[in-house]
This record gives structure tokens, sequence and C-alpha cells, in this order.
């Protein structure tokens, strides 16, 4: 499948699919969108609902690997222990990832250095990139993953449903649901009814939220 890199609207940069209309990351703001989500909605109220300093995160869709880099740099500044798995089927080439560049628009003097451990790691280890912060990226697909009860933020930042409704479904947020812990969170950026309707059919509490720049709405999941 054709892959091109474009300029977002934050001057960030993602990965389009032309025979999909489909982007890796918002076409109105890649970083913003990251942090709006994954790292506001997501890791920001969990931390601040559980008074927690140490929090375990599956990301579903590693990608580009910029919410995990966003996500070390909040560790690190909060001084919070993050245990990251990201799951990934295919993952991103070596040239795609110099060109996306993303340590020239995230705040952080060793941006580039750490952006380039994360995708250096090896894939099915855990490795610590820093004390605050360690990465375990996993290839396979989402349906394969059987973790019980492991987690305690879900970023689910998979392929939108218009081109991939099988992985928004009630089977896969089922799954979903199993791996979290109870009072843990899921966040996504998608707000359809149907992808709503499927998380409530899998035992989570839903909420619509005022989403990133470009997007209305966004979902937060919570295991009760």
């Amino acid at each position: 499948m054709k892959r091109e890199i474009i300029k977002t609207g934050d001057g960030s940069y993602t990965i389009y699919l032309p025979d999909w209309n489909e982007h890796y990351h918002s076409k109105h703001g890649a970083v913003q969108e990251a942090l709006h989500v994954f790292i506001k909605t997501g890791l920001h109220f969990y931390l601040e609902k559980n008074s927690s300093k140490e929090v375990n995160i599956l990301e579903i869709g590693f990608g580009t690997g910029l919410n995990a880099l966003l996500t070390y740099m909040e560790a690190e500044a909060l001084k919070v222990r993050v245990k990251y798995t990201g799951v990934e089927a295919y993952p991103v080439s070596a040239g795609e990832l110099a060109a996306l560049d993303y340590a020239e628009v995230v705040p952080g003097e060793n941006a580039s250095e750490v952006f380039e451990k994360l995708h250096a790691s090896r894939w099915e280890e855990r490795e610590e990139i820093s004390s605050f912060f360690s990465l375990q990226k996993e290839k396979k697909f989402f349906h394969e993953i059987s973790a019980k009860e492991e987690f305690d933020l879900i970023f689910f930042d998979a392929f939108g449903p218009r081109v991939q409704p099988e992985l928004w479904s009630e089977e896969v947020f089922r799954n979903m649901f199993r791996a979290l812990r109870k009072k843990s969170v899921l966040v996504t950026y998608s707000a359809k009814g149907d992808v709503r309707r499927a998380m409530q059919a899998a035992g989570f509490e839903v909420e619509r939220l005022p989403g990133p720049p470009g997007k209305r709405e966004m979902l937060r999941a919570t295991k009760g």
C-alpha cells in the first residue's frame, strides 16, 4: 500500500495512506492530537484520579512511536514510573521514521535521542529507556492480545473505524476490558456512535469529551 509523509496543521508530520484516505495522526496536528487525547485526557486523568506514581500503559497501534515519545517526556517531567507496551502488526520503516522527525516539534532537549532509543529497542523484550520509562514492543494483531487485568490505561490508536471497522468491534473492546485492571481507563480519538455502543456493550462506562483541534469529540471509557 502506498504511503506518504505529509505535514499536519501544527507543523509536525504524519503518514498518509492515499488508498484508504487515512492518516496515522490527525491532519490538523499530529502532536496536538496526541497530547490532547492520550496525554491530557488519558494519562493526566488517570494519575489525578488514582494519585499514583506508577502506571502500566498499553498502546493499541504503536505506529510512529509519537504517543510513546510524548509519554516518556511526561513521565520524566512528573517523575512517574511508566511501564509501556506498544502493539503493532506492521512496524513503520526506518526511512519513514527519519522523515517524520518528531524531535523537531516535541519539547525536550533529548527528544531525538529518546525517539531513536524507542525504535531501536528490540521487539518482544522489555527495555529500560530511563529510570522512569520502560518499553516493550510486541509485533502482533490486536485480537492476539491475551492480557488479563494487567494495564491501568489503554491508548486506543488503531486506524479509524471507517477503514477497519473490525478493530472497533464489541469483541475487541471486551478484550480491552479484560486487559484492564479495575478503575482503569481507555481513551481514543474516535467518537462514533457505533464505537461508543461497542464499548458500552463490552462493560465500559463511556463519556464523550471535547476532541483535539479539528475534531469535535472523542471518547473516554472507564472500567469500574
